[in-house]
């Protein structure tokens, strides 16, 4: 893939942007194999968890229009949503992650503006390092958001705060967005943040969390009649699972549970 490397390492999915000479700078190949990355981890069931991180000194600058701008043709078509979908490929870039049945996590450094900081509000879950600087940039560009913020961003923070930071396109710091509900922790460290959070997450039966996933995709905000019958759906799956089995014998016998693929 284009600028954007997938390694698999003990069970969780590494995904970089790798663009550093440009501060990871999107362009439309970029775009593509993001969604074609998030395709792949979906399908993966021996995964616990994605991290997506950009290499050199930043996370993600957001579109690099100086390239995008040359493929006017291309950019028309990808603001088309696939029949099969809502979003289109703009959306997919970052939309996409929600879909993966593993917690994603994103690790921040450096710039995270636009298109970048729609990738990262994607994930369930964001860690930045003290010296992360971010923007709803396409305000500079006379442009509102589009890679799926509108979704993501009503589930971090108020809308007065979404307002004024997308009608501004302001820099804020990360200590900030930690205040708005827009990352979930700031330290010198962030990736050891993530794996952190990662080996939690491992103790668990891998069908309960992609249920509990999926829980909350399929939920959030939309009151006790249509909420119940998500949660009482998933939960007939685990019980009727084996993970189920595996994590209540080993409670009953206080054994860490070795628990099997992914079912859900």
């Amino acid at each position: 893939m284009s600028d954007i490397s997938y390694e698999v390492r003990d069970q969780v999915a590494y995904v970089s942007l790798n663009r550093p000479e440009k501060h990871n700078g999107l362009t439309l190949d970029m775009l593509d194999d993001l969604a074609a990355a998030a395709r792949r981890a979906s399908s993966d069931r021996s995964l616990r968890a994605v991290i997506i991180s950009g290499e050199g000194d930043s996370f993600c600058s957001g579109l690099d229009f100086a390239s995008a701008g040359k493929e006017q043709g291309r950019i028309m078509r990808m603001l088309v949503p696939k029949k099969s979908s809502a979003a289109n490929n703009f959306q997919n870039a970052g939309w996409a992650w929600r879909n993966v049945p593993v917690p994603v996590i994103a690790v921040l450094h450096g710039h995270c503006y636009g298109g970048g900081l729609q990738i990262a509000l994607a994930a369930d879950f964001r860690f930045a390092s003290t010296g992360t600087d971010l923007s709803i940039l396409e305000a500079k560009w006379g442009l509102i958001p589009d890679m799926s913020l509108t979704a993501s961003i009503a589930q971090l923070t108020t809308i007065d705060v979404a307002k004024r930071l997308t009608m501004t396109g302001e820099m804020f710091n990360a200590a900030q967005a930690l205040d708005w509900g827009l990352v979930s922790g700031v330290s010198d460290d962030p990736l050891a943040d993530a794996e952190a959070l990662v080996v939690a997450i491992k103790e668990r039966s891998p069908d309960a969390v992609a249920a509990s996933k999926a829980l909350f995709e399929n939920t959030w905000y939309n009151g006790s009649r249509l909420s119940f019958p998500v949660e009482q759906a998933l939960q007939v799956r685990l019980l009727r699972g084996r993970n189920h089995a595996i994590a209540r014998k080993a409670g009953l016998s206080k054994e860490k549970p070795v628990f099997e693929e992914r079912q859900i």
